[in-house]
């Protein structure tokens, strides 16, 4: 499925490029495994091939799915339910876990109006963070463009008003 060289995005990682493909035995199975770098931080994760659909692993989002993102970004439509912060924040997390790029952007945009809101915890903000993170490398590179480019693209649609 996946060759040496190719970009995907493992979730609540982010993006990573497959440097190889090798092949372990464990308990007495030889099984193939992709080693995977995550380019945030050079993070270095083993998925076996036959376990890529169950891990997510799946390929960069194309272009023209970025309209879709940004049109999810400035929907501010949310529904406030006034959960507690640790049942947001387990909530949310599930959501990064799937590794679905537009689940990301409901997050980060849940976040950043519930910011103006109130203050969040200091969970939700490094969630906040991660979210921002795993956005900002997955389009830059989907428009093939400076990530400095998507952080100001962001900062713009959130910078109107609400």
């Amino acid at each position: 499925m996946y060759k040496i060289g190719d970009l995907a995005v493992y979730p609540a990682h982010g993006v990573g490029v497959i440097e190889r493909i090798e092949a372990q035995e464990i308990s007495g199975c030889r099984q193939d495994f992709y080693v995977m770098r995550i380019l945030e931080n050079d993070m270095k994760i083993m998925i076996p091939t036959t376990n890529v659909q169950n891990v997510g692993l799946r390929e960069i989002i194309d272009e023209e799915d970025v309209p879709r993102l940004y049109s999810i970004l400035r929907d501010r439509r949310i529904v406030n339910d006034n959960q507690t912060w640790n049942r947001r924040y387990r909530d949310y997390m599930e959501k990064i876990k799937t590794g679905s790029v537009f689940e990301v952007a409901e997050v980060y945009r849940d976040l950043l109006v519930l910011k103006n809101e109130k203050d969040l915890s200091f969970g939700e903000r490094k969630m906040l963070d991660t979210a921002r993170g795993l956005l900002v490398k997955e389009i830059s590179i989907a428009r093939n463009v400076g990530e400095e480019q998507i952080e100001r693209d962001l900062d713009t649609i959130f910078a109107a008003p609400m």
